[in-house]
């Protein structure tokens, strides 16, 4: 089992999600978050005065998915997600040991279908 998370623009999660619950992945954990890459910094007004924004807004989708599952899970994010353009985010990938369902205590694999 992989974890992925993806760190995408808050535009885009509505066409990942329909994409992710297409291919037969419908679960799925989504955060906001705010964080700095390469993308420049711009400033904003607030209260009326000029504000340098350092930090983007972006969200952060969470899916646990079978090894079998998981190059499709990243072509889906990718194919929604991607503007082509700097700040379009990122996916990483991590091992998961082991997929509890606290409901039925099903264990492994089964846990995540």
């Amino acid at each position: 089992m992989k974890k992925v998370e993806a760190v995408i623009r808050p535009s885009k999660l509505k066409a990942v999600q329909k994409g992710l619950k297409e291919a037969g992945i419908p679960c799925l954990t989504v955060l906001p978050v705010k964080g700095s890459g390469l993308q420049n910094s711009f400033s904003e007004r607030y209260r009326g005065t000029e504000q340098s924004m350092i930090l983007q807004t972006r969200t952060m989708i969470i899916c646990v998915v079978s090894d079998e599952n998981l190059e499709l899970c990243i072509d889906t994010i990718l194919d929604n997600s991607s503007e082509g353009q700097v700040g379009d985010g990122k996916i990483f990938v991590y091992n998961v040991e082991e997929a509890i369902r606290i409901r039925t205590r099903t264990r492994g694999a089964e846990a995540i279908k």
